[in-house]
């Protein structure tokens, strides 16, 4: 297993950023590595996220020092989305099939949690998304159907997309972990419009289905002072709670966005006036 580590930083720092510094401060680029568990752990509100792609071997979320446990869920939750193929997940023995689009919630406490492929031809891209737990839930698989759709945006704003909820209030029970995936429309590019800020939250966006030739400019900073961030497919990036959270890409994509911090409310939001961007 594979770990990097990002660290928090302060609003006003950011202001002195190059275009590689930013690069190397908030983009995690190799998300899913062949038959490794690549993760990304940030100091900011200490979540862990990154891929598991298991090809030829089955795979194993593992613990450390830098968790402070053997077991990785010792004292967090897991929010786990596949994004392509076919595989399953066991979670403290128990195992669940998993399809592009489904996903899988895991509390707190479970000690082992394998991922493996059902055809090395087609092997599985799992997602996942980690913050710390203060109490242990059930583990939940969230088929697609499941999910809880919300469908808005506009053609006239380029940004028709469907939100589906997948670890959410309105679906399972979880610590401060929310998390789900957004699909774009045809025709649509932004991902949300206005742009907004999450002063209570931060969120780890991961973006992905998009054409080769495609990009997204992610928009980081605060209002004031934004600065983008371009991104490939199947590329993460940190979005501290005081940075603009919004993107826009050169065709439609669909993203993972998964949240951490004060509150679980997902309209708890702070918009800001296109106009008011600088």
């Amino acid at each position: 297993m594979e770990l990097a580590i990002r660290y928090a930083e302060h609003p006003e720092d950011m202001k002195g950023y190059d275009t590689q510094r930013m690069r190397d401060h908030f983009l995690f680029e190799n998300v899913f590595v062949p038959d490794e568990v690549s993760l990304c752990y940030t100091h900011t509100d200490r979540v862990v996220f990154g891929g598991a792609y298991p090809v030829t071997q089955s795979l194993s979320l593992k613990g450390g020092k830098d968790f402070g446990s053997t077991v990785f869920l010792d004292r967090r939750e897991a929010g786990i989305l596949c994004i392509a193929g076919t595989g399953t997940i066991s979670a403290g023995g128990v195992p669940y099939t998993m399809n592009k689009g489904d996903g899988l919630y895991i509390g707190k406490g479970v000690e082992q949690v394998l991922f493996s492929a059902v055809d090395p031809h087609n092997p599985p891209k799992f997602y996942l998304a980690s913050a710390p737990a203060h109490r242990s839930y059930p583990t939940v698989c969230i088929p697609m159907a499941k999910a809880n759709p919300r469908k808005l945006g506009d053609r006239s704003t380029v940004n028709v997309r469907t939100i589906y909820q997948y670890i959410h209030p309105a679906v399972c029970q979880s610590c401060q972990l929310v998390m789900g995936m957004t699909i774009l429309e045809g025709g649509s590019v932004w991902n949300t419009m206005p742009c907004h800020t999450h002063e209570r939250r931060m969120e780890v966006y991961c973006y992905f289905d998009m054409p080769p030739d495609a990009v997204v400019f992610h928009i980081h900073g605060q209002p004031g002072e934004t600065r983008h961030i371009l991104m490939g497919n199947e590329q993460a990036v940190i979005a501290p709670s005081w940075s603009v959270h919004a993107g826009v890409g050169t065709s439609a994509y669909t993203f993972i966005w998964a949240m951490a911090g004060e509150n679980q409310n997902f309209d708890d939001m702070d918009t800001i006036p296109s106009t008011a961007l600088r």
